[in-house]
């Protein structure tokens, strides 16, 4: 797999997704990856370490332009818990857990969030209002309701499938209400 391409098509993915999300500063981007996928390979049977690294550093530069956190999501070995930079842990009050992930028990993601973060920890759960899911790792847990699926401007990364969710807020309102226009469907 040329590393390079890589790069370069996940950098366009993620810029896509997080300007049509409408994320803005200090919210949480959340990022699923399966590693395994993106080689060609099954989630969870072969994580490859610099295929995550090119990921998740790319995907980092990309949403510290928009001043947004990111949050990588662990495989189900360790619940799906997050590693996040402990200024965003603190700042959105989220509950800091104690594991350290491996290759095989959090993945390469989350092994390249730890190499390129600052002061990573893990945390149980987060409410991201946006993300990218390379290689159907399920981030839907993590994104508050209600979920609007983005199409991305790839469908797949190497292998992966991918797909995006953003959040907007909750329509209320009777027969009479109105309501602001859609950030993110622009409709």
């Amino acid at each position: 797999m040329d590393l390079k391409i890589l790069e370069k098509e996940t950098r366009r993915i993620a810029a896509d997704i997080i300007e049509r999300s409408a994320i803005k500063k200090d919210q949480i981007f959340v990022l699923g990856l399966s590693s395994s996928e993106v080689a060609g390979g099954l989630i969870g049977k072969n994580s490859n370490l610099e295929i995550g690294e090119v990921i998740v550093k790319t995907i980092m530069e990309e949403v510290a332009k928009s001043g947004v956190y990111l949050a990588v999501q662990g495989c189900e070995h360790i619940n799906r818990a997050l590693v996040v930079e402990r200024a965003a842990a603190e700042s959105k009050g989220l509950e800091v857990v104690n594991v350290l992930p491996t290759v095989h028990a959090g993945g390469s993601g989350q092994l390249a969030a730890f190499k390129f973060m600052t002061d990573p920890v893990e945390v149980e759960e987060v409410t991201a209002d946006a993300g990218l899911d390379i290689g159907d790792t399920s981030i839907g847990m993590h994104v508050k309701r209600v979920q609007v699926p983005l199409i991305p401007l790839e469908r797949e990364l190497g292998g992966a499938h991918v797909t995006a969710l953003a959040s907007r807020p909750k329509l209320v309102g009777g027969a009479r209400a109105q309501h602001s226009q859609d950030p993110i469907r622009k409709f």
